[in-house]
């Protein structure tokens, strides 16, 4: 099975001028690369230009190459490409005049979208029996909590259990307990995980279902940050006791932190994108309260103009009256941004199961289809962002084959 590699794409380009942004130095020639399970769009921008907005450049001269060439994949998301996926590496000049350019880069072609149209089987559910248990992401849960809401409501009877847990926590009575037959992930499942599964017999299928701007919170009686570099969190989060420590202009006060607990999966993105993987820094830092439970940071940072924490955009959607969320890098969360992979924090949301799960409970399989055939209905007023059409394709056409 292939694995998804989150990309987060710091997208600054607009807002540097042309002649500031460095040029590509060490690709000479146009060729092709695999992508590796330890890249990141971004990543292989720096190794390959020099430049990790270069980014910018490969998406653009690949999807090109992709409209002329039928063995390369578009690139429609840029936040979530596969591991072995072949993408084309422009000549260092090409990707040089791209980027002084300005232009926004090439989309995927349409067509290349339309599965997300795909229809799955009609589910009624009055007609399903059986229960279903799931467990896993706190960023998931509500989301999920409202397709079960749905499902229910449009007649099935019997008892759906979500347990917000984290992800870790999750594929850990997915994998290791084999107790639940749906993990909800904010994260994409680790390698070490996928060889539990296979140990106690299951081989899990991973489904997108949504994409989420990790939100970075402030109180609204903040009146001294409105946007925060990468680099500032990376201080935020780690070594500053004040925010003056951070920028001398911001207040002598102690900087209070609420982040979630390292068992979710919001906790393990944070630390990849901002600490390289490295959760020694943020662990360290003083005035830090952990939580599974988002309602918890939410309500801590409600708690002090000081305070700051990070958890999903759909619980700071919930209580925009009281909190306030940051721009990175100069953009705000928004789906646009989110979609676009333009806002640095933006991450895609899953849901794992088995074929033989959806074999041996039916009621599984049935739900999963309403899910991915619903879910674009829902998503946003739970406060989150619709997948790609290419991704929900994707996602249905794992269905029709686990259950062929």
């Amino acid at each position: 099975m292939l694995k998804k590699l989150v990309f987060v794409i710091a997208l600054v380009l607009l807002a540097i001028p042309a002649a500031a942004v460095a040029a590509p130095a060490l690709q000479e020639e146009g060729s092709l690369y695999t992508v590796q399970a330890d890249d990141w769009l971004s990543k292989i921008a720096e190794k390959e230009y020099g430049d990790v907005l270069a980014y910018t450049a490969i998406m653009h001269f690949h999807n090109l190459k992709a409209a002329e060439d039928s063995s390369l994949t578009p690139i429609e998301d840029p936040n979530v490409i596969e591991v072995g996926t072949t993408i084309y590496l422009p000549p260092a000049e090409e990707a040089q005049a791209f980027l002084s350019s300005g232009e926004t880069p090439t989309a995927a072609p349409r067509a290349a979208a339309s599965s997300g149209t795909m229809a799955l089987p009609e589910v009624d559910p009055l007609s399903i029996t059986g229960d279903i248990i799931s467990a896993g992401s706190s960023t998931v849960f509500p989301l999920s909590e409202r397709m079960a809401e749905r499902f229910q409501d449009e007649g099935y009877a019997g008892t759906i259990t979500i347990d917000s847990i984290g992800s870790g926590a999750g594929f850990e009575r997915f994998c290791v307990a084999g107790e639940t037959d749906i993990s909800n992930a904010s994260r994409p499942i680790k390698d070490t995980e996928i060889e539990s599964c296979q140990a106690i017999g299951r081989e899990p299928i991973e489904f997108r279902v949504g994409t989420d701007a990790l939100a970075i919170v402030v109180n609204t009686d903040n009146d001294f940050l409105t946007d925060v570099t990468t680099e500032q969190l990376a201080t935020i989060f780690s070594t500053a006791e004040t925010w003056a420590d951070v920028n001398p202009d911001w207040p002598a006060e102690p900087i209070q932190r609420f982040i979630p607990g390292t068992d979710s999966g919001t906790f393990d993105y944070f630390v990849e994108e901002i600490f390289d993987e490295n959760e020694e820094p943020i662990l360290a830092a003083s005035n830090l309260q952990l939580s599974e439970d988002d309602n918890v940071l939410v309500q801590g940072v409600q708690g002090s103009p000081y305070a700051i924490g990070f958890f999903g955009y759909a619980y700071y959607n919930e209580n925009q009256d009281t909190l306030k969320a940051l721009s990175v890098n100069g953009v705000a969360p928004t789906e646009t941004t989110a979609e676009d992979g333009s806002y640095p924090l933006a991450r895609p949301l899953f849901i794992y199961s088995t074929a033989s799960i959806m074999a041996d409970k039916p009621q599984v399989a049935s739900f999963i289809n309403f899910y991915l055939t619903n879910v674009n209905d829902e998503i946003l007023d739970v406060g989150y962002f619709p997948a790609s059409d290419a991704a929900i394709g994707e996602a249905k056409q794992k269905w029709l084959d686990a259950v062929q």
